[in-house]
């Protein structure tokens, strides 16, 4: 493994790329609307060195949208790599994706740009990592049957949806909703879900650029 520093240039690239990703982060969250410039002063770099790393607006949110599957795609191969208490591991998994908080990429910014082909691969093979993750929870007889994939992401987009007082607060809510959440969950579960969980096509359709609808 090659541990030698960075260059000084190298190096100042890295610190302002942490910036600027972090800098889109919360302003693009909060307002898929904002203009780039407002990322640029957030991060406290340069409009031009801001394009220099990424030329549009779209390139940055998709690599915002990129970084969060991935994340997202290592924690559920982690529980589905797991032993011993499924149960523990699943609500770990859920947990770390609630603090990690990638459902609000989701929510905010899907339907905002247009997602590359690489992203869509990648989040079929999130997808089925996750169904992998819900049929070996059930098998152990722990989640209750009638969950679906779509169930999830249902869960988790509304724990992200919580926002009260400063971030630490934020978080504690969130998880709180959630163990409330695991509680319905959990198997066997207090008689049927009513309707269907959302289809592929519907969860799907939200990443089409609205414009293009």
């Amino acid at each position: 493994m090659n541990d030698k520093p960075l260059s000084g240039r190298k190096a100042q690239a890295a610190r302002n790329d942490k910036l600027i990703l972090e800098a889109a982060r919360e302003v693009f969250v909060a307002d898929p609307e904002a203009p780039i410039a407002e990322v640029a002063k957030l991060a406290g770099v340069g409009i031009s060195a801001l394009y220099r790393r990424y030329p549009s607006k779209e390139d940055l949110l998709r690599k915002l949208c990129g970084d969060g599957l991935a994340r997202y795609t290592e924690l559920v191969r982690e529980a589905l790599e797991s032993e011993g208490d499924l149960w523990g591991a699943f609500r770990e998994f859920l947990r770390k994706v609630v603090v990690a908080d990638t459902p609000s990429i989701t929510v905010r910014l899907a339907g905002t740009f247009t997602p590359t082909s690489d992203m869509f691969e990648a989040a079929v093979a999130a997808d089925e990592l996750n169904r992998a993750l819900l049929a070996r929870v059930k098998d152990a007889g722990v989640l209750r049957e009638d969950v679906e994939n779509g169930d999830l992401a249902l869960v988790t987009e509304s724990v992200s949806s919580i926002s009260l007082g400063d971030a630490e607060r934020t978080r504690e809510l969130r998880l709180r909703a959630l163990e409330l959440y695991l509680e319905a969950l959990r198997a066997p579960g207090a008689g049927p879900l009513p309707s269907s969980a959302p289809s592929e096509e519907e969860m799907g359709a939200r990443w089409v650029p609205k414009q293009a609808k």
